[in-house]
């Protein structure tokens, strides 16, 4: 690596964080970037996938690792930023991989959680409109914590789980009289959950251990996912369908398509920066936190929810038990 290049900040994987700890600033950044990224990127991609009426979830996410990792090799190969901290010349690595090979399989198990979790976030936003959608994703925070136990045998005080509990008292009532309910739908969203939990549970333990930082992570996911996911879109013939798409070349679709890309890099970092700083619970509960106003966005541009009093009510619940959380976690609760 040349020297004399300053280099972006990235996350220290090597510091430990802990449920009872204070949240640091830099830890709030990390939430809030995280929180204005996903709100951008559910719009995109349901405008790609309902507005557009995009045949091929999957095919959007090969875009995505495709552009995150072309990316990602251009900022390395420019020594704009690292793949680990305090990396040197002379660390020795595969300069096709560009991280060392026992550091690459040792992020198998993250990448292919990682894969699950995007194949099934993306395909869950197709079958649910944006307001139920976000309501079932709160339901997230319960299998995170019970993977989190299983994982690394976390434990949150009593205020933190009462918190969690009224997230997920909330949601069932805002989902309890769902005049669009879908069992598809509802049920690819429960997966997307359980995926969602142990991916971020598996960059808790695996991102720390294995000496990367966040740049470092994506790349991995992205060079052994990729290959699978090209693969699988080959067979299924959704890379056909994506030729004959007649919008293809619409410029429309394709700012769309863009903007999708951008937002799923940023999103990607700020998901690996906000894990590491904090915990996998706290970024489960800013997925929360930022539903409101994805709720609000996807009412809007998208509708397909009638309003319902029963709806705003648990919808109120679920962003106050966030809100609790948040003020547990800035108190160091």
């Amino acid at each position: 690596m040349a020297k004399g290049h300053e280099m972006i900040p990235v996350t220290d994987p090597s510091g430990k964080t802990s449920s009872s700890s204070a949240m640091s600033r830099k830890g709030a950044y990390a939430a809030a970037s995280y929180m204005a990224c996903a709100v951008l990127l559910v719009m995109f991609n349901k405008a790609a996938l309902s507005s557009y009426h995009f045949p091929c979830a999957n095919v959007i996410t090969l875009f995505q690792m495709v552009c995150s990792c072309l990316l990602l090799y251009a900022m390395r190969f420019w020594d704009i930023i690292s793949f680990s901290a305090g990396e040197t010349q002379s660390v020795s690595y595969n300069p096709a991989t560009m991280v060392p090979h026992k550091t690459l399989l040792h992020t198998i198990p993250l990448a292919v959680s990682y894969l699950l979790y995007m194949l099934a976030s993306m395909e869950s936003i197709r079958g649910v409109n944006v307001p139920m959608y976000t309501t079932l994703r709160r339901t997230t925070v319960a299998f995170t914590m019970v993977v989190e136990y299983f994982l690394t045998r976390q434990r949150y005080s009593h205020t933190v789980v009462g918190s969690v509990g009224i997230i997920i008292l909330g949601a069932f009532i805002a989902g309890a009289r769902d005049l669009s309910f879908d069992s598809y739908g509802y049920t690819i969203v429960f997966m997307s959950n359980i995926c969602t939990a142990v991916y971020l549970a598996s960059i808790a333990r695996i991102g720390k251990s294995s000496g990367l930082n966040s740049f470092g992570l994506m790349w991995c996911n992205g060079i052994i996912c990729g290959p699978i996911l090209l693969l699988w879109t080959s067979i299924s013939g959704d890379l056909e369908r994506t030729l004959k798409f007649p919008n293809l070349f619409s410029p429309g679709f394709q700012a769309v398509m863009a903007l999708s890309c951008i937002m799923a890099f940023l999103i990607n970092y700020c998901v690996f920066w906000n894990t590491m700083l904090n915990s996998a619970l706290t970024q489960t509960v800013c997925g929360n936190l930022k539903d409101l106003f994805t709720i609000g966005l996807g009412w809007l541009m998208f509708g397909g929810l009638p309003f319902d009093l029963l709806n705003v009510v648990g919808q109120s619940l679920g962003f106050l038990g966030s809100c609790l959380y948040a003020y547990c976690k800035l108190q160091g609760r």
